[in-house]
């Protein structure tokens, strides 16, 4: 009976906790609640006041600090606070708060924590100033993501001069880069990042005519096996010199729309007729 009317009152603090509606004192109060299950929700919840999420940002429990760091009513100060969190989820969890401004996103630019560069390099709209920073970034993963992302421009033809393949790989599948970026880049000195392109992006056609004589098989075969190569591309490598490429676009069926079923082929026997 002791045990069960604990739970209850658990229970009942609890959902007082989850309760928008509760009332910045009550929430105060509870924030200091011994059942971490109560200060957790306290810490979600976006009507805490910042006196109660001020204290949980020093709590013992990590759950309870990410609850902390993902709730969008968090202040600034707080979530500089959390960005330097010694666990790293925390400061994870500061990265998908959208309230994570610039201030923040100054501390998650200098901060050792490479996971944590690398969220703010995917980040959309980031700061001009803070994507030069992570354009010279010691990891090329972080450089790969802001890559990948990233839609200034300048940034983009900044990264495209980047020696890492993998950075320039990112290039290849962004979909903010201009006809002339995708030009350079179907040029690249990297076969990987040429057949990164072709899957990835549509090209102008005399990029695709010059592809077409690429000297990397691999890069023709990823032309060959492309949803986004044009027919009459298609058609130009059913002839080409090396069998397996040819082969493959003589042989390319387009991928079902999302969603949609695969359908098997039925064969010239009618569906349950029993084979002889």
């Amino acid at each position: 009976m002791g045990n069960q009317g604990l739970n209850s009152d658990i229970d009942v603090r609890l959902a007082l906790a989850q309760d928008r509606s509760t009332g910045p004192d009550e929430l105060y109060e509870l924030a200091s609640d011994p059942s971490e299950r109560v200060r957790a929700a306290v810490a979600a919840n976006p009507g805490a006041p910042a006196q109660a999420l001020r204290g949980l940002t020093r709590d013992r429990e990590r759950t309870v600090r990410q609850e902390v760091a993902r709730n969008p009513a968090t202040s600034s100060g707080n979530l500089q606070r959390l960005v330097r969190d010694a666990d790293r989820w925390v400061r994870w969890a500061v990265a998908t708060n959208p309230a994570c401004d610039t201030p923040v996103r100054e501390l998650m630019a200098k901060a050792q924590d490479k996971e944590l560069r690398g969220l703010l390099a995917e980040m959309p709209d980031l700061e001009p100033d803070l994507a030069a920073i992570l354009i010279d970034d010691v990891s090329p993963e972080v450089r790969e993501r802001l890559a990948s992302r990233t839609r200034d421009p300048e940034v983009i033809s900044a990264m495209l001069r980047d020696r890492t393949v993998r950075v320039r790989k990112g290039l290849a599948t962004n979909d903010g880069t201009t006809a002339e970026q995708r030009s350079t880049l179907a040029h690249d000195s990297s076969p990987d990042v040429r057949a990164v392109l072709v899957r990835a992006l549509p090209l102008a056609e005399a990029d695709l005519r010059a592809l077409l004589d690429d000297r990397s098989a691999e890069v023709r075969h990823s032309m060959a096996t492309s949803d986004l190569t044009p027919e009459h591309i298609r058609h130009e490598l059913e002839n080409d010199a090396d069998e397996t490429v040819a082969e493959a676009a003589r042989h390319y069926r387009p991928k079902p729309p999302a969603g949609e079923p695969h359908r098997r082929t039925l064969g010239k026997r009618f569906p349950g007729k029993p084979r002889r």
